[in-house]
């Protein structure tokens, strides 16, 4: 049997991975690098050239908002802003893409951090 100079080492072993140029702390490592405001909201793709949401129209979407306190009723937010959202057609726009662009404008406080 030969003896065995490497000390129980297996030379077989890939090198380590690079180290970064800057050392990060363990902090870095935990936060999400977000570069952009993102939603749970997917706006569908619009086909309409046209289609634009009117100051008018926000602005009635933000008389009835909804901040999540357990006062309000969601249910009463949900029927106002789907009656809200029925004032409004346009052609080759489906009634989900103009709610869905809609939505945000709705909340506010603790219920605007849900998305």
């Amino acid at each position: 049997m030969a003896a065995n100079n490497n000390n129980g080492l297996n030379n077989n072993q890939p090198a380590p991975a690079a180290v970064d140029a800057q050392p990060r702390v363990v902090r870095d490592y935990c936060l999400p690098m977000v570069y952009e405001n993102v939603t749970g909201i997917f706006n569908p793709v619009i086909a309409a050239n046209n289609f634009e949401l009117k100051s008018s129209l926000i602005n009635m979407v933000q008389q009835n908002q909804f901040g999540g306190l357990a006062t309000e009723y969601p249910n009463i937010h949900l029927a106002i802003f789907l009656e809200v959202c029925a004032t409004v057609k346009m052609n080759g726009v489906t009634d989900d893409a103009i709610r869905l662009q809609l939505f945000s404008f709705s909340l506010r406080d603790r219920a605007r951090s849900w998305l």
